[in-house]
């Protein structure tokens, strides 16, 4: 504790009297000045106890001592010392009442007390003030850092939290909370993550001073990692703002908890090479060789159902991505499966992000939910490239079915199919479900079988066109009849004779006999797909 008027009265050596100001003697002394100036108040910051004689003052004037103090107290000086024998036998008693009536501490200074004694006395309990605050500092990282060695991030969130008599949050990448200490936090931690989101905008390191909606407590919010980006963020809930010791122990934490992302980044990056080994063996079709690589880092996301899921993305998708374009959505996917605690295989392949995900989890999950979120936004994103007048690739992403490890290569498949279904269709996300519960229809619209049915129907068309017959419509009638003859010329309103001569004349013209049903099936295709147009 720094010294206060309370323990300079108690100081034996000092032999100082209260003459004034008694339920004020617990205020904080940052200073001893001694000042004879009539108006000192321009050299004083605030938190001094000034001493004086009285050398220049009419101390028996009441209107003058008001003054006097009143501008004293109002420059934050928290204390009045006045030696007495000097200039005066005694304190004045307009002094007195001045110091009373604006409430400021007065204390009398015997004549044998030099002001040099109160001054040292001062800045030895403010020295000694410091020193603990040090040592109880260097206390608190040691504590810290057996905690980071042994007991992880929670480990060191606890001993934060014990040392600012507070609570300590931390907070991943996407903003979301990773741990608290004391548990109870989790609930206010969870009130700040547009504060977090709104920290990781800015440049790295960057720290800010918020609070809960409730005002509860003073929340210190901290960037975390060495890059331009934070990594993850801690959040420090105090009464006050923190003293001496405990911002040794807020910087400490820091450092540890950056030290501790920047290594989980270096896992994270060796961790992901093993995932695309393993990737690459369950392709080959390898899952026994695949386990074994895996082990226990990926070894039980092998032994469940998974899904495979493949993304591809431009940049401006993820302009918080730090130059990968898939950055944000794997942090999403990841950091969804950490909370849940279940294994996730991310593996980056240039443009695209391929994700081993178990069947149900946390991470397919929050892949959907995240694709959501963008297509959501993806309105406001159109209509501003609209008007720059620029064109831009979006995300899109392909899910496939629930499979095991020896289907690792057809999942593959499903979800490129999937994936190129959903860029055909302007879609964010597919899953392989929809595609066997929609319709082939869609698949249509794409120009390389809008380009085959036109060729294959320009011969009818331009038949058509000399008015010697209605050989498409005649063929779309029989073809949607399944053949029934009576039942298409009824529906073209003409005699069944010549619907039959018009289909001769289709197959004379195409080259290509209507009892082949791959002809059929080609021709009926060609004519939903010119029908689109």
């Amino acid at each position: 504790m720094p010294p206060t008027l309370a323990s300079l009265v108690h100081h034996s050596a000092l032999k100082l009297t209260v003459r004034a100001g008694e339920d004020r003697l617990d205020v904080p002394v940052r200073w001893a000045h001694v000042s004879e100036l009539a108006d000192p108040v321009p050299y004083m910051e605030g938190g001094e106890l000034l001493l004086i004689t009285a050398l220049k003052l009419d101390a028996e004037d009441p209107e003058a001592m008001r003054r006097y103090v009143k501008r004293l107290v109002g420059a934050g000086v928290v204390g009045l010392g006045f030696a007495v024998g000097v200039n005066y036998e005694e304190i004045p008693q307009a002094l007195v009442d001045a110091a009373e009536g604006e409430g400021l501490p007065l204390l009398e200074v015997p004549r044998r007390t030099p002001f040099l004694a109160i001054s040292k006395a001062v800045s030895a309990a403010i020295a000694a003030d410091q020193y603990r605050a040090v040592t109880a500092g260097f206390a608190a990282q040691r504590e810290l850092t057996k905690q980071a060695l042994t007991g992880g991030p929670e480990g060191v969130l606890s001993v934060l939290a014990s040392q600012v008599d507070g609570w300590a949050a931390l907070y991943d990448a996407s903003g979301a909370v990773v741990a608290t200490a004391p548990e109870w936090a989790g609930r206010r931690a969870k009130r700040l993550t547009a504060d977090v989101e709104r920290l990781r905008e800015r440049p790295a390191p960057a720290s800010s001073v918020v609070g809960p909606p409730d005002n509860e407590d003073r929340v210190e919010l901290h960037s975390l990692g060495t890059g331009r980006r934070p990594r993850a963020a801690l959040a420090v809930g105090t009464a006050a703002a923190p003293g001496t010791a405990e911002r040794y122990a807020v910087h400490s934490a820091i450092a540890l908890l950056s030290l501790t992302t920047e290594r989980s980044r270096s896992l994270h990056a060796a961790e992901q090479r093993i995932g695309a080994a393993v990737l690459r063996m369950l392709l080959a079709g390898e899952p026994d060789h695949a386990r074994a690589v895996a082990g226990h880092l990926y070894g039980g996301l092998l032994d469940a159902p998974f899904r495979m899921i493949i993304a591809e993305s431009a940049a401006r998708v993820f302009a918080d991505a730090v130059g990968d374009p898939s950055a944000g959505l794997a942090e999403f996917v990841e950091s969804a499966a950490v909370r849940a605690g279940e294994a996730v295989l991310v593996v980056p392949e240039g443009e695209r992000l391929v994700v081993l995900a178990a069947d149900g989890g946390a991470a397919v999950t929050a892949c959907g939910e995240y694709a959501a979120a963008v297509e959501a936004a993806r309105g406001g994103a159109e209509a501003t490239r609209d008007a720059a007048g620029g064109e831009e690739e979006e995300l899109v992403v392909g899910l496939s079915a629930p499979v095991g490890p020896i289907a690792a290569a057809a999942a593959y498949k499903q979800a490129e199919q999937a994936l190129s279904v959903a860029r055909r269709r302007g879609r964010v996300f597919v899953g392989h479900e929809q595609l066997a519960a929609g319709s082939v229809l869609p698949l249509l619209a794409d120009d390389a079988v809008k380009a085959f049915a036109d060729g294959l129907l320009r011969a009818l068309y331009e038949h058509d066109a000399t008015g010697r017959g209605d050989l498409v419509a005649s063929l779309r009638a029989w073809l949607s009849r399944h053949g029934q003859w009576d039942a298409a010329a009824a529906d073209l309103g003409v005699h069944r004779h010549t619907l039959r001569y018009r289909m001769r004349r289709v197959e004379e013209i195409l080259g290509r006999s209507l009892d082949d049903p791959d002809v059929r099936m080609e021709l009926w295709l060609a004519l939903k797909a010119t029908s689109a147009e």
